[in-house]
């Protein structure tokens, strides 16, 4: 089985959920003589969704938790009409994707059909069970149905010798598909009616991909599995909950028939994600009817799909963990596939500057000709990684058209007419021409720069409000870009579709009809295709598979099937921020006012459309009751914190005592480089907390407000860094437990030895001798690579001041000599 850099198999995180509470026990009672068996049995009639990730993380993460654990991959290739070589291929790719490998025990149901008809004969050799001659819809009729008995069928007490000479002459080909089916005996009054003898086999002339013509009878899903699971060893056949009424039938047949194991089945809740669907029959109609690409159109759920837009496995297996393993089924928002994959892509994805929609800027006291060089970091400070690039810069630039109002809103921070702005890494311009067509489009702005405002020089002591980003025309790199976004407009399309059957006419349902369909609440908006926009340079030559934050934009990484060197195609992983929740809060908040309706707000504005830091979006603010704006006063004036922090929390009471319970527990000790506790815990609550708290209230977490409050005490005392911080948060949101000791048992603190650093930093410089002598020979810009290096190293728990020091302090004393040969 694949590994994770910590020796761990990926997702294998033990926990408490039930089914592994259910292996403790019997691996503590002596059972299974201390093996852990389980399997992931797909039928290879499709491609794998998220839905299906959930169940390969917990069987496959079950068994690399256990050093006599294994998981099977084992296809349920038992109808041949549906299955393809195709999908069995395309499943082992997304298997491996996710980052886990089967090694030897790649099982298929179809190497057991010999053993499966052996067992059928033997129940009909001990009378449970015999062949039927009625048709498919005399035998549903006769199931009866829950409050009714069934009925008998005529063909029920046929003799032995009869039904095993049917049988025969099925396997043998003599009659045609419908004239008899194999079922077996058991009780037609059976609360359950799976119980009611259920059909074993089934007559079908259609050629198999794998043994061909040699069958033409085949065994039925709920009599193959247990025979299946049996035969492998399987000692936790876990599936998901609709199979619960099937195991009555399946611990009757591994009772009846002579195998060389007894499995046992476990049901846990399967995966609903909001905003999507999860049927493949459906699936299927919005490919064959052209409404997406194809199975791996990125706005699909399937795994190919996720991969195609750019999701990791790292993202997908942390969500699969997120979200846990339940007894009862429920929806899960979308926000926390989104989240995972945000956490993931913020701590590895490079910052590089992207125009969307290029507006040109010219600069007009800029020297002709001259382009300067800028020096830009790859991360922020709190990310823990290191590296640079150089960006041009020169006198003609463009930046995105939305940057850009002569019309603002109050509060705008952007670039208007008379009005400045800084661009990131760069200078400070004003605006002081706008160019217009004929039409009265904005074309073009002349603007003028400042020379003393160069980011990094000594400051100018010019403050604005606004930074935004930008691209030299002369350098920038044309690219499409695929904005892609959730498929269906309503986080059920399935029962908006039954409610649109329900009350047609409704502002909700189709316009016409009175049947609705899941296909009326596709989202027209899911994807936006921008021709014309532009990126810096950086990044021609990075590698195919680098995905990158475009500053103020979003996640993005090159589309693997379309994108080339020479035409570079790049798709939206995810928003930078939950812009659905935005839409959600602005949907229940009054209307905005005229002047501000309608307009798209820049970072950090106020006013009527302030962010809201609970959902990391903007939108507009409702006014708060009386009530609430005096708890708002009093935080503000209490706790020291901002007033829009203050109203976030004073608009929820229990979001509110849970933040000052927090407080009281980590009341802060305040620095000149570190804010107040009470800033510190608000920051952890607006903006951490809700991915994790979900739908719960704060009083249902499985950890205290004090726990919050000892956490945030922790990464503001530099014990282990922000990255690491939202990791102990995660397990607290899943299985509670102290802070402290979480940070100890997985390792996380930050790593603040000057000893061990000085050990790993020199590591690095002795690893590479060569570029140890181009930075002594005046390439300043290789720290990054080093520092990069030392993060490695520690995966990422280097304290960065700490060896960024110790590290200048060797070059500066290292010769290449003492670096290595």
């Amino acid at each position: 089985m694949t590994s994770t850099p910590d020796g761990s198999a990926p997702g294998s995180r033990p926990g408490t959920d039930f089914i592994r509470q259910i292996i403790a026990r019997d691996l503590a009672r002596g059972l299974h003589d201390g093996r852990v068996v389980t399997r992931f049995p797909p039928e290879p009639n499709g491609y794998l969704h998220i839905g299906h990730a959930k169940s390969i993380v917990l069987n496959f993460g079950i068994a690399g938790e256990h050093e006599r654990g294994r998981c099977h991959l084992r296809f349920d290739d038992t109808n041949p009409i549906t299955e393809n070589v195709r999908f069995v291929e395309s499943i082992q790719e997304d298997v491996r994707w996710l980052g886990y490998d089967w090694g030897e025990h790649l099982y298929f149901a179809s190497d057991y059909f010999e053993e499966m008809y052996a067992c059928a004969v033997e129940l009909i050799e001990k009378g449970l069970a015999y062949v039927d001659s009625q048709t498919e819809e005399e035998i549903r009729e006769g199931r009866g149905t829950v409050t009714v008995p069934g009925t008998p069928s005529p063909h029920r007490d046929r003799p032995v010798a009869e039904n095993l000479d049917l049988f025969r002459r099925m396997r043998a080909g003599e009659f045609p598909e419908g004239a008899h089916v194999l079922r077996a005996r058991i009780d037609m009054a059976a609360p359950n009616m799976l119980m009611r003898d259920p059909v074993l086999y089934r007559i079908r002339h259609a050629h198999h991909y794998r043994t061909g013509d040699a069958w033409c009878i085949y065994p039925l899903y709920d009599f193959a599995h247990p025979l299946e699971d049996a035969l492998e060893g399987i000692t936790h056949s876990i599936c998901t909950l609709e199979f619960e009424n099937n195991r009555e039938f399946y611990d009757w047949l591994v009772e009846n028939v002579s195998i060389p194991h007894r499995p046992r089945q476990y049901e846990f809740a399967r995966l609903n994600l909001d905003y999507t669907i999860m049927s493949k029959r459906k699936l299927l109609r919005l490919v064959e009817e052209g409404r997406v690409e194809g199975w791996d159109d990125p706005r699909l759920p399937t795994l190919a799909g996720l991969r195609r837009r750019g999701y990791t496995p790292s993202a997908i297996r942390a969500f699969c963990e997120m979200i846990g393993v339940a007894k009862a089924d429920a929806r899960v928002d979308m926000a926390k596939l989104e989240y995972a994959i945000r956490d993931d892509l913020n701590r590895k994805a490079p910052r590089v500057l992207a125009v969307p929609r290029p507006l040109k800027v010219t600069l007009t006291n800029w020297p002709e000709g001259r382009v300067e060089e800028l020096d830009a970091p790859f991360y922020p400070r709190d990310v823990g990684l290191e590296g640079s690039r150089r960006l041009p810069f020169s006198g003609e630039l463009f930046i995105d058209r939305d940057d850009f109002s002569d019309d603002p809103p109050p509060g705008y921070r952007r670039l208007v007419p008379g009005g400045e702005v800084r661009l990131r890494y760069a200078y400070v311009i004003r605006c002081d021409e706008v160019v217009r067509n004929e039409a009265g489009e904005v074309v073009e702005l002349r603007c003028s720069h400042d020379p003393e405002t160069r980011s990094g020089s000594a400051p100018s002591g010019r403050k604005v409000k606004g930074t935004i980003q930008w691209v030299s025309a002369a350098h920038a790199v044309p690219c499409r870009l695929r904005t892609y976004d959730r498929l269906f407009s309503v986080p059920d399309p399935d029962a908006a579709a039954s409610h649109a059957g329900v009350d047609a006419g409704t502002p909700s349902a189709p316009a016409a009809g009175i049947h609705g369909d899941f296909r009326d609440f596709l989202n027209p908006e899911s994807l936006e295709v921008l021709e014309d926009a532009l990126i810096e340079p950086s990044v021609v030559g990075d590698a195919a598979d680098t995905r990158y934050q475009f500053e103020r934009v979003g996640y993005f990484w090159r589309d693997p099937v379309d994108s080339t060197p020479e035409a570079l195609v790049f798709n939206r992983i995810v928003t930078l921020r939950d812009t659905w929740a935005r839409r959600r809060e602005a949907a229940e908040a009054p209307p905005a006012s005229p002047k501000t309706s309608g307009v798209k707000p820049g970072a950090g504005e106020s006013g009527p459309t302030t962010p809201s830091r609970k959902t990391g979006a903007t939108g507009p603010r409702p006014e708060l009751p009386p009530e609430a704006r005096a708890r708002a006063d009093e935080l503000e004036r209490s706790h020291g914190i901002g007033r829009v922090d203050a109203e976030i929390l004073a608009r929820d009471s229990a979001v509110e005592a849970f933040y000052r319970a927090a407080v009281s527990a980590y009341p802060g000790r305040p620095r000149k480089d570190r804010p107040a506790g009470s800033i510190s815990v608000a920051n952890w609550v607006i903006n951490e907390l809700p991915p994790v708290l979900g739908d719960r209230n704060p009083a249902d977490l499985p950890f205290d407000a004090a726990a919050l409050g000892r956490l945030v005490g922790l990464v503001d005392d530099d014990t282990l860094n922000s990255s690491g911080g939202r990791e102990v948060l995660e397990v607290m949101a899943r299985e509670g437990g102290d802070p402290a000791a979480i940070v100890e048992a997985r390792d996380l603190s930050q790593m603040r030895d000057p000893d061990k650093l000085e050990g790993v930093a020199l590591g690095v410089l002795e690893a590479h001798p060569g570029k140890v002598k181009a930075y002594l020979s005046g390439k300043r810009g290789l720290e990054g690579f080093f520092m990069g290096q030392i993060m490695r190293e520690t995966r990422g728990k280097a304290d960065p001041e700490l060896a960024r020091g110790i590290l200048r302090k060797m070059l500066g004393t290292h010769d290449s000599g003492e670096a290595g040969d």
